[in-house]
């Protein structure tokens, strides 16, 4: 069953950037600098006759073109074990109102999606569930936090399906939607 997700895509020159930050942390999954993006929405494992719905429900999305800007770096935390380092993008009103419309269309849709508040962000690095919170991380937020980047232009937003593997997980773009009205 396809594994489907929903993000906006980086520009190269902003994966290039962020791939310079990416060191300094022991026990860090770095994240290939093709597999960057901002979720919009996290679809899960679906079947092939839904996933044509999905990807034809999207196409009625609608929204202007962004102009976004990474700002700073941070991680993500469950009890005590990290999860994962991100680059945080500065939230915007088009980026919400696009990441609203996503998920509205995709409950209409039938999808079940998480609840959790929308924080934009690129993954940089994933831990495993051994990793600890060591001192590496709080200086890889410090070293980078002041890092900007942008304002950058994203004119579209894509249905992607991940396919794992043991080397980590490849991502596919199986549509791609333009934004600009």
């Amino acid at each position: 069953m396809p594994r489907l997700f929903v993000a906006l895509p980086l520009p190269e020159d902003v994966a290039d950037a962020l791939t310079a930050l990416q060191e300094g942390v022991p026990d860090a999954a770095w994240v290939p600098w093709e597999n960057f993006h901002i979720t919009l929405a996290f679809i899960g494992n679906v079947n092939g006759g839904a996933q044509h719905d999905v990807a034809d429900a999207l196409a009625t999305v609608d929204g202007p073109i962004l102009d976004l800007e990474i700002a700073g770096v941070d991680h993500f935390v469950e009890g005590r074990t990290p999860k994962v380092l991100y680059a945080a993008v500065t939230p915007t009103e088009a980026l919400t109102r696009l990441q609203e419309k996503v998920s509205s269309t995709l409950r209409g849709e039938g999808v079940i999606l998480d609840r959790r508040r929308f924080r934009p962000h690129v993954t940089l690095a994933r831990f495993n569930r051994h990793a600890g919170m060591g001192h590496h991380i709080a200086q890889f937020v410090a070293s980078n936090n002041l890092c900007r980047f942008g304002p950058f232009e994203v004119d579209c937003f894509r249905l992607y399906e991940s396919h794992m593997r043991p080397e980590g997980a490849v991502y596919t773009v199986e549509a791609e939607y333009p934004l600009g009205y």
